[in-house]
Parts: C-alpha cells; structure tokens; sequence
C-alpha cells in the first residue's frame, strides 16, 4: 500500500478477524471436498485453495514476523499456497492448482484453525495494537477471496449437467438474488466539473485507491440503473452478437474465437427462453434483473448498440449518491483502464506486490455484486479484470456525452 493508514485498533480488529474467517467457512460449507477440489480454468482457483491461501496471507506476513516462536502449520504450504508474491518465493503454478489433491479439504480446515488460534493469541497481546492496521489488509485480501471462492465454484459447477436442471446444484443453498431497484431506466445529467475521486476520510482502503486527487469531468449523463436482461434480449435478438461494426477489433476476434452468443452461464431452455445459473442453482432469465457474466467488450459493444458509452471511473464515483443500485447488484465494468492515480507510490517489499503491478492491460470496475461480502464495498474501489473476462459478476451502467 501507499501507506498503511490508521484505520482501526485491537479489540475491534479482533472481532472483524473471527467474523471474516468465519464467514469464509459458511461460503464453502454447501461445498464437497469433490466440489473444493475443482478447478474449471487457469483463471479460477479450486475453493480449498482459496480457503488454504488466505491462511498462508496471515502465517506469511502477520504471525511469522510478529508472534514470538509461532511455527508454521506446513512449511511446504509456502510454495503450495503462495499466489503472485514474487518476493517470498516460488510456487505452484496457478493453472494447477485443480492438481492439488493433497491436502485434502480436511487438512486445510485444521491449517485454518491453527492460525486462527494463533491470530487470536497474536491479537490479545497488549502490544499488538501498531498490527491492527496490517491485519485489516489481511482480512480485506480474505473478502476478496470470497467474492473469487464464489464466483469460481459457480463456475466449476456450472460446467456440470446437473447444474442445468430445475434448481441445479446449489453453491450457496438457499441464495437468492437481491431485488433490482424498481422503474423505468432514465438518463440522470450529471453537469461536470471538478471532483473529488479516491478514498477520503476514515475506514480501510487499499493501496490502488490512494492517493486522493482532482479529475476534471465533462458534462455527462449516466443511467439511473443497471442494464437489465430484458435489455440485453433485445441486443441479442437485434444479432448484437454478429456484427463486427458494434465491436472493438480484439472483442470481436474473441467472440469469434470463443463463439459467444449469450451472457456466460446462460443456455437455451429449449422454448425460446433461456436458463440461468446462479450461485443458488438454476432458473429462467429474470428480464427485470441486471445482466452479469458479461466481458468488457460484450459491455462495450451493448453500450455502442444503444447508442451510448461506457462511463468513466470517476464519472461512476461522483455519482455514486444519486445511483440506487450502485451496490451489491454487478460490477460495472468502464471505459477507464486500470492505472495508478497520479503520485501513487506503492511500499516496498512483498506487500508493495499487493496491487501496482498489475496495472497494465486490464479494465477498471466500480461498485460491488451480489458475491461481494457485506462491509467491504465502498464508492472509492477500483476493481480490474481483462477486457475478456466474465466469470466474474459483471455488468454496466450506461453513459451519454452532453
């Protein structure tokens, strides 16, 4: 990060450590170890990896540093469990992670409950307090791993028959889409000027959202709502995806390649409708929901169709007040590529690996989905994927000039 900001103190670092944790657990506990061991792509990771590598997040850089004679579950699960930190050392190559059938979910499970117990030791020390800061980086890491457990254990079981039949199979039972804000969709003008974007005031945020600064905006309008299926029937029906003229050159080749006709995880259900999967099972297409599993360039050409434009990310941010469903619906995807702010410095050492050095070649999302965890969205976060990538809870917002 920039820099670790004062952001919380012990008693109540503690508490959040045990509820996120724990809420890890409640993801996965509608899983099997069959189900935890699956990897669908090299994009997605099986769930016990998930659940292993936000562990070893903590063992790395709060116990093994801070906790006097704390010793390593594992310390094969250095290499096993790593992720993309270069300067901690090698690891298991992430397409593989699927081939990782030892340890078994069980184990992990005991992995966890070790450095829980240790976390907890570390925590009531009365000198843990400068810590609060760094275990927070920790716990936000862990709610986006969630997000990312959900999303690629939807994934692994949509590729199963079973998945497509009344109700499928289930990775969260008893899930249920939040309802979508009521009405029709309008234009909200939006006259432009100076605003303020990145995070301010109090509260968590990572390094990719620092620091703040001043973007000029142009006189714009953005819609009230989300784009919904309804919408995107009608994109499909008008051939949206056989026109090479609404699509960026390299979108178009991937629609080519991939043949791409639909919003990911969606099928035909043999009547003219089509089918769903979901985090919990399958159903018909709601019309009035927001569309998801879209890529950037699907966004983007939907946005051309329409006669309109992807928003910026910081048209997005100011706006935020005014626009209902700006949370806990899809992820938005924008017209911004993902850059540094001007005078981002991110800190030294494996930390500083945190979010710097991706930005490059990928697209910036704002606001949060339905997989997102409770209490970790906010107006300021900058998520970023790859123009063609869908398996996340992805959407749009559209964009008029003015």
């Amino acid at each position: 990060m920039s820099e670790l900001k004062p952001t919380a103190h012990r008693p109540a670092v503690q508490e959040h450590c045990r509820a996120v944790r724990a809420y890890t657990e409640h993801l996965a506990s509608g899983l099997s170890p069959e189900d935890q061991c699956v990897q669908s792509m090299p994009d997605a990771s099986p769930a016990k990896w998930h659940r292993a590598h936000t562990t070893w997040f903590f063992e790395q850089f709060v116990l093994g540093p801070n906790l006097a004679g704390y010793a390593p579950f594992d310390p094969a699960f250095s290499f096993l469990f790593n992720s993309y930190y270069e300067a901690v050392g090698p690891r298991h190559p992430r397409p593989m992670r699927g081939l990782l059938t030892r340890p078994d979910a069980a184990h992990v499970t005991s992995y966890r409950a070790h450095v829980d117990a240790a976390l907890d030791r570390l925590l009531q020390a009365s000198d843990a307090d400068g810590l609060a800061d760094l275990v927070t980086l920790g716990l936000h890491h862990e709610q986006q791993h969630q997000e990312l457990l959900v999303t690629d254990a939807l994934h692994a079981l949509a590729q199963n028959p079973l998945a497509w039949l009344d109700a499928g199979i289930a990775v969260i039972p008893g899930w249920t889409a939040p309802p979508a804000p009521p009405g029709p969709a309008r234009f909200i003008e939006r006259p432009g000027g100076l605003a303020g974007i990145g995070h301010a005031g109090s509260g968590f945020g990572f390094d990719n959202e620092y620091p703040r600064h001043q973007e000029i905006l142009l006189p714009h309008a953005l819609a009230n709502r989300l784009v919904r299926n309804a919408a995107w029937l009608e994109f499909m029906r008008d051939d949206g995806y056989a026109r090479p003229d609404l699509w960026m050159s390299d979108g178009w080749a991937e629609v080519s390649r991939e043949g791409w006709s639909a919003p990911l995880h969606w099928r035909p259900d043999g009547a003219g409708g089509w089918r769903q999967v979901t985090p919990g099972g399958c159903g018909a297409v709601d019309p009035d929901a927001p569309v998801t599993h879209v890529s950037w360039y699907e966004a983007d050409a939907f946005a051309r169709w329409a006669g309109a434009r992807l928003p910026t990310e910081a048209e997005l941010e100011a706006a935020q007040p005014e626009l209902p469903d700006f949370f806990g619906h899809a992820w938005q995807w924008t017209s911004s590529a993902y850059l540094a702010y001007p005078r981002f410095k991110p800190v030294a050492g494996a930390i500083g690996e945190y979010n710097g050095k991706f930005m490059i070649n990928q697209m910036v999302l704002r606001g949060s989905s339905h997989a997102t965890s409770p209490g970790h969205a906010r107006a300021s976060y900058r998520n970023f994927f790859q123009p063609d990538k869908r398996w996340q809870v992805t959407g749009l917002r559209l964009a008029q000039d003015r």
